[in-house]
């Protein structure tokens, strides 16, 4: 799949500033998350804290769904599958460029608080099925 067929496949999040991201337990049971994310070279970035319950889930099983909603997990748009993975250090500026250029200030003002608690972070890379 070229990067302009998987850009096309994430449409469906254009425009929206929030996405639920399905994660599945070892039961196989689905769990919502209502997620910030940016798109960027056909893939979508999330970040997390490096501790999340989504972070272990993406960790054993990295199948997920996601599809654009509001800041409270109400759908607004098509759901489609997807393939997630924790990035490692070494491939986490291209997440964190892509997050920075979308939200902008208020980014950075959560980064702040995030740094002022000693937070870790997690960034997820999500590619087409």
């Amino acid at each position: 799949m070229t990067n302009i067929d998987q850009s096309e496949r994430f449409a469906a999040l254009k425009k929206h500033q929030y996405a639920n991201l399905f994660t599945y337990r070892k039961s196989g049971e689905a769990v919502k998350t209502p997620v910030w994310f940016a798109l960027s070279g056909g893939k979508v970035y999330v970040m997390t804290t490096g501790d999340s319950g989504k972070v272990k889930r993406i960790r054993n099983n990295g199948r997920v769904l996601i599809g654009p909603s509001d800041q409270r997990g109400t759908p607004r748009g098509e759901t489609m599958g997807a393939m997630a993975r924790v990035l490692g250090p070494e491939e986490e500026e291209v997440a964190k460029e892509a997050l920075d250029r979308k939200y902008g200030l208020i980014k950075a003002i959560f980064d702040f608080f995030m740094n002022v608690r000693g937070t870790q972070r997690a960034w997820i890379e999500i590619v087409p099925e």
